[in-house]
């Protein structure tokens, strides 16, 4: 489980270049799925060893200057509550602005490790511009060029230096699902619909909840520990922003749970921020149930469930293999049904097969339907074996792994879901020079 790392700063000092920058080496290799633009907000990033999940605060606001002034603040106050570092980008060319000293005064109170980089700094003109930034009271600064990267490593040895080390958690063997959403999605009455006490104050206002709650779950022989990300420890000043509050909330506890329940509300449908919780799970590799709630609610004459579930499938693809469960947390129908799914779908994500299995199985399939020549070379795919990671990850060897293209690697990923039953756990396929 690693630190999150919040950037923050007025709009056009170049967050965004700086983010890309520092998740793009990673992101390129980790993101092998092709076809899904994701918001570009969230990635995970390393440095000499140590991971950190990345979060650009910017992305998230949309709107004029003067609605920005308002936004930021909000933003400031959310990266100190919720990241364990944060990272103040100010840009040379503008110099000091009133922003930067109110974003500032309320990052000099943050007893967390704040670092000011300086950005745009590609001559040594500006890097002796760049002393007026010391009027910010926040220390040193960091000169940076996000374009071209330099300074940037200084930056990163610092950051990494002064994130406090995570104590490794007593590692339970029992599994843990997280119960992911946006606010008012019903998560917390699921959970007492489950564990059958109030143990939250459930009320109507969205995020009454205080923060993520493990829950440790022992009924009808399945034994798991339920982490509650109703999480959104409501601040007064945080009146709207609670889409993003709701993903920077969701990805602690995404990152740390085998399998993700994501509870949507029928009546909202399968919204924007619902996807980012999606694929923010999906790109975790972590077991996923879509729980369909308050379906109770919908006009029926116009919806039916297979429509309903129909257009979440259109909307999840290419991963559309997921259980897609309609409950109803008021009369608890199929609750207990989304807890069995839930199990099986962890059961899925830990599965090992065995090499020979695969290969008796995975072998006469690929015969029959080998990969389509490309440039007149002929791939020819000999063995294959599951790597030993705690996800499901298969490696396929073959002459020439660079010929094999994307739709060929469905193909396989839809045959291994068809005999080995992967409904709702994402699998990664590489294919490697023997």
């Amino acid at each position: 489980m690693g630190n999150i790392v919040a950037i923050v700063g007025r709009p056009n000092v170049g967050k965004s270049t700086f983010f890309n920058r520092l998740i793009q080496r990673r992101e390129a290799i980790i993101d092998s799925v092709s076809g899904v633009t994701r918001d570009r907000h969230y990635g995970k990033s390393d440095w000499n060893g140590k991971k950190f999940s990345l979060i650009d605060t910017g992305g998230y606001v949309k709107g004029s200057d003067d609605i920005f002034e308002a936004e930021i603040d909000k933003q400031v106050e959310l990266a100190i509550d919720e990241a364990d570092a944060i990272i103040f980008i100010v840009d040379v060319e503008s110099g000091v602005t009133s922003m930067d000293e109110e974003v500032a005064n309320l990052l000099r109170r943050v007893n967390k490790p704040v670092l000011l980089a300086v950005n745009k700094v590609d001559n040594n003109k500006r890097l002796a511009n760049a002393v007026e930034f010391y009027s910010l009271g926040l220390g040193d600064y960091f000169p940076i060029a996000s374009t071209n990267g330099s300074g940037t490593g200084d930056l990163l040895d610092a950051l990494i230096e002064a994130l406090p080390e995570i104590e490794e958690e007593e590692e339970s063997e029992l599994p843990r699902f997280a119960v992911v959403g946006r606010p008012n999605a019903g998560k917390s009455s699921f959970i007492n619909a489950l564990i059958g006490e109030d143990r939250y104050i459930v009320t109507d206002i969205a995020g009454t909840t205080r923060d993520s709650i493990d829950t440790k779950y022992n009924r009808y022989g399945f034994e798991f520990n339920l982490v509650d990300t109703a999480g959104i420890r409501r601040k007064s000043k945080v009146k709207e922003n609670l889409e993003f509050y709701s993903v920077m909330r969701s990805v602690r506890a995404i990152e740390n749970c085998d399998v993700c329940l994501v509870v949507l509300d029928a009546t909202r449908g399968f919204d924007g921020q619902v996807q980012n919780i999606f694929w923010l799970a999906q790109r975790n590799h972590k077991g996923i149930v879509i729980l369909v709630n308050k379906w109770d609610l919908v006009d029926k004459e116009t919806n039916t469930m297979k429509e309903y579930e129909a257009m979440i499938r259109r909307e999840i693809e290419p991963f559309t293999d997921v259980p897609i469960i309609f409950i109803s947390v008021l009369t608890k129908q199929r609750v207990f049904k989304a807890i069995e799914t839930a199990v099986k779908v962890f059961e899925s994500r830990s599965k090992k097969i065995k090499t020979r299995q695969l290969n008796d199985v995975m072998l006469p399939i690929i015969e029959k339907n080998p990969p389509p020549a490309y440039k007149g070379k002929y791939v020819k795919i000999k063995f294959c074996m599951q790597l030993p990671t705690p996800h499901p990850q298969f490696a396929f060897f073959c002459n020439l792994p660079q010929y094999v293209r994307d739709p060929y690697k469905r193909f396989i990923e839809n045959k291994l879901r068809q005999e080995f039953d992967f409904q709702g756990v994402p699998i990664s396929i590489f294919f490697r020079k023997k």
